[in-house]
């Protein structure tokens, strides 16, 4: 029978920086132990099962396959969330997002609208952290939406309303303080979209128009439909991309625009505020 230290030295499958992270990981999980089980008993012996299921994951992880595909589960803000292929990998650059959303001065029942929720990964998170805000996600992919929905079930949060829908297309003349998003912002064709772990995410979901803004343009020009006065708009966007959508949301009538960097000191998140008197 393998021990810990001896599956770890075997792994010839991954390669790179994160690969003994990503091999422990897996080992932790194939075991169903902390991470801290792996450095207090290396020599501890690894069932058969565990170990096969381990070196299975090895394999199709040296394939490409991300690590959040093959537990089934990824950590995002103070949750972990069930993902699969149907839906986005949600990603630290996101919580940004939601520190933002969470600085705004709403009222203590906001209304507000998730576009494009995918696994539900900012719907929830902010549900977790506001739970007297009347939240709405809407998704477009039946499996996606089937997704989010059994993480909110399972997080206990109910107060989320999911909607089937292609952006706000199912809201009819419905009316937020707040909206959020992470829609698809890599352009058609980049290169990135067949490296990497982009590889295995829904295409769908990444990429949007020759220049990667189609869907930002739709979201941004629709916007003020479905904002009260002095609602914000907060969305998530390619670091390069900053400048354009700021020009965008200034387009359309909205003030207070300003971008806000990642832990990398990338623009990864624009907003602004809709006034009613921005309308003409």
């Amino acid at each position: 029978m393998a021990r810990v230290q001896d599956l770890l030295a075997e792994n010839t499958c991954l390669v790179g920086e994160e690969a003994q992270r990503e091999a422990q990981v897996l080992l932790c999980a194939a075991l169903d132990k902390p991470r801290s089980y792996l450095m207090a008993w290396p020599e501890a012996e690894v069932p058969e099962a565990a170990a096969q299921r381990y070196r299975q994951w090895l394999l199709r992880r040296s394939e490409g396959v991300p690590v959040a595909y093959l537990l089934g589960t990824r950590d995002f803000w103070s949750l972990s969330l069930e993902v699969n292929e149907s839906t986005l990998i949600p990603r630290a650059d996101t919580e940004l997002l939601i520190e933002q959303a969470l600085q705004l001065d709403l009222p203590g029942s906001a209304r507000v609208l998730d576009l494009g929720t995918g696994s539900g990964a900012i719907a929830l998170a902010l549900a977790t952290e506001r739970p007297h805000w009347q939240i709405t996600a809407v998704e477009q992919s039946a499996r996606a939406l089937e997704l989010a929905i059994s993480n909110g079930e399972r997080l206990n949060l109910p107060q989320i309303e999911w909607l089937s829908g292609s952006w706000f297309s199912e809201l009819d003349k419905r009316r937020f303080d707040l909206i959020v998003s992470n829609p698809p912002y890599i352009a058609v064709g980049d290169a990135h979209l067949s490296s990497g772990d982009l590889r295995f995410e829904p295409l769908t979901a990444l990429a949007s128009g020759i220049d990667g803004l189609d869907d930002i343009r739709d979201i941004i020009g629709q916007s003020p439909l479905h904002l009260d006065d002095g609602g914000w708009i907060i969305l998530e966007h390619g670091f390069e991309q900053g400048e354009e959508v700021r020009a965008l949301l200034t387009a359309n009538g909205f003030s207070n625009v300003a971008s806000y960097c990642d832990l990398a000191g990338h623009e990864r998140i624009s907003a602004g505020t809709w006034t009613e008197r921005a309308i003409g």
